[in-house]
């Protein structure tokens, strides 16, 4: 697709017909129109996969809203055959219906013209296979599946290298909850006693429940300190009581609360003597991940292997 933008200017030729007179002039004034044909973006075509989860339907809207994106399919197990703007409460119908067959809306826009990405909310068991699929169809993906297997990761990672094709695994979306794992490494080598509180009004909120607890977060946060050969809470780092909480990596200890009416909440006290330094994000709904999705979506379109992490692109 192109388009055309035309500039018009004029140009003046001056005639003298008395060679001999400076001042008898007869004006003739010439016009030239030059065009230039510029390019124009294709929206990138994004395909929700896990769209009527609650994320999955945020991820709808917000896609829907967002500038040089267009939905493109909406693919779940749930609500199969019924408009995706229908079950995300949209004032309109979007005439995409959702359908559970993820192979039949790949092909469906294959052969459309722009880049296209998937976006994949489902579970660790059907990552690889979907992407592996999306792959197949000349598309990216990006996705959002909480407790992935490092050996899975792996596997995506030596097949998007052979297939040169990128691949954006986010485990968290939020940017908030990102820069307080960044701002916990920069206070890790100031503090040596650290401990993780977070918070959420059900267990279910994290995935599979309290057998998964602590969070993806605070397992995020204490592999990223421990990564950096600290040794933490040295005073107490051979207690086993249990109220002192379950202690990650090198020495991080974290509680994990969950009381109906707490907000989704993460804190990281730092403490030397005479101080106590803490970093906390809350969460108060899943609209906060959106600026994450579409951030992804963006830089996937670009990549050519998989990249791990959110954090690389802020």
């Amino acid at each position: 697709m192109v388009s055309l933008s035309s500039h018009f200017r004029s140009t003046n030729y001056y005639l003298n017909r008395n060679n001999n007179s400076h001042h008898n002039h007869n004006f003739r004034i010439k016009h030239y129109v030059s065009c230039s044909v510029q390019p124009t973006q294709t929206n990138i075509k994004v395909v929700i996969n896990g769209a009527s989860k609650e994320i999955g339907r945020a991820a709808v809207e917000a896609v829907t809203k967002a500038r040089g994106m267009e939905l493109a399919g909406a693919v779940d197990i749930c609500h199969v055959g019924e408009d995706i703007g229908q079950v995300c409460g949209m004032e309109e119908p979007l005439e995409i219906p959702i359908i559970n067959d993820l192979t039949m809306v790949l092909g469906s826009i294959s052969q459309s013209k722009g880049a296209g990405v998937v976006v994949d909310f489902t579970d660790p068991s059907s990552v690889y296979d979907n992407v592996k699929q999306v792959t197949a169809f000349g598309m990216r993906s990006v996705v959002h599946v909480p407790r992935m297997q490092l050996d899975t990761v792996a596997a995506l990672s030596a097949f998007c290298d052979k297939a040169t094709m990128g691949v954006l695994v986010a485990p968290t979306l939020s940017i908030g909850s990102i820069l307080l794992q960044q701002a916990a490494i920069s206070a890790s080598f100031h503090y040596r006693n650290v401990e993780i509180v977070e918070s959420k009004a059900n267990a279910n909120d994290w995935i599979g429940g309290e057998q998964d607890l602590p969070s993806v977060d605070a397992n995020q946060i204490a592999k990223n300190l421990s990564n950096l050969g600290q040794i933490y809470n040295r005073e107490d780092a051979s207690t086993d009581v249990l109220a002192r909480g379950q202690v990650l990596g090198d020495g991080i200890r974290v509680h994990s609360l969950v009381l109906p009416g707490l907000p989704s909440s993460t804190t990281v006290h730092f403490s030397a003597p005479g101080e106590i330094y803490s970093i906390k994000h809350d969460i108060t709904n899943v609209q906060c991940l959106m600026p994450g999705l579409l951030l992804a979506i963006r830089k996937v379109v670009r990549l050519k292997n998989l990249v791990y992490g959110l954090e690389k692109f802020l």
